[in-house]
């Protein structure tokens, strides 16, 4: 009896071991690119960054190769076609982030990612080239580099790094509404290259500055136009100076950053963030100088 017991029961396992080896031999990765991978999910950063360690993307002149800019190219069955110049490109749409799960991996066109930087990953958009990101639920605008392509699921229009994310305050929910400009960049020539960013300031906004002090950036704009009409806004709910400092580069590309400063007590800059938010022209982060 007990020997019968024993042949039943090592059948039965038997059958079990069986059916374990079907079950993965018929349940292959679902994504062809998930063992160049050692994250499955994408997620955040363990700790997280400082907005203001952040650096401002300044667009220079560009050297555009093949890499990253075969068209059409297909993905996931869809194909897709480059766009021959980002010149007069503008759409709205839904934006989303990618982060530690590609961090240090090669872009599209070969650099490497990171998520630390402000860059975006966009379907047609030749690689690379310029983009200015304008969050439409808080009026937030940054300008990103695009060198990579992506992203292929569901009605997402671009795809920004996480430092991207954090800085257009949208990191904590996944995704947001955007509106996307093209920035063209200078023209390239065998005498133009990139030179590292400098800083031109308007003496008549800005007030005399001394190290160390704290400001609030509200927003950083491609469009002088934008950062005056925020400027006249932050005006009519702070007593506070507001400035534009513009970041400008050799190629005389230019960002115009508003700033509301210098601010000593670290309550007032609290009363002040909320008061920006409260009028939705964006979410401030302080810097310090």
């Amino acid at each position: 009896m007990r020997s019968g017991c024993r042949q039943i029961w090592q059948g039965w396992a038997a059958i079990a071991a069986l059916a374990l080896l079907v079950g993965c031999a018929s349940n292959p990765p679902s994504n062809p690119n998930d063992g160049r991978y050692s994250i499955h999910q994408d997620r955040a950063p363990d700790s997280r960054i400082d907005i203001a360690s952040i650096p401002d993307v300044i667009p220079e002149p560009i050297n555009r190769t093949g890499a990253g800019n075969r068209s059409p190219y297909t993905v996931l069955g869809k194909s897709y076609t480059v766009m021959p110049t980002e010149e007069g490109y503008s759409e709205r749409g839904l934006a989303s982030w990618y982060g530690e799960k590609f961090h240090g991996h090669r872009t599209s066109n070969g650099e490497i990612f990171d998520m630390y930087s402000a860059s975006a990953a966009h379907k047609s958009l030749p690689i690379p080239s310029f983009l200015q990101v304008t969050n439409l639920d808080n009026n937030r605008s940054i300008v990103v580099r695009v060198n990579d392509r992506g992203p292929f699921h569901g009605d997402r229009i671009i795809d920004l790094s996480y430092a991207a994310a954090m800085k257009l305050g949208y990191a904590d929910m996944g995704t947001t509404r955007v509106q996307l400009d093209a920035i063209m960049p200078p023209a390239s020539s065998s005498e133009t290259r990139a030179y590292p960013a400098t800083t031109r300031r308007l003496p008549e906004r800005r007030p005399v500055a001394i190290e160390g002090e704290q400001y609030l950036q509200v927003g950083a704009f491609s469009d002088p136009r934008t950062a005056e009409r925020i400027s006249r806004q932050l005006r009519e709910i702070t007593s506070l100076p507001v400035f534009i400092q513009v970041v400008v580069s050799d190629s005389r590309q230019e960002l115009h950053r508003v700033r509301v400063g210098p601010i000593i007590d670290s309550g007032e800059i609290a009363n002040i963030t909320e008061r920006v938010v409260a009028a939705n022209l964006g979410n401030p982060y302080t810097v310090t100088e």
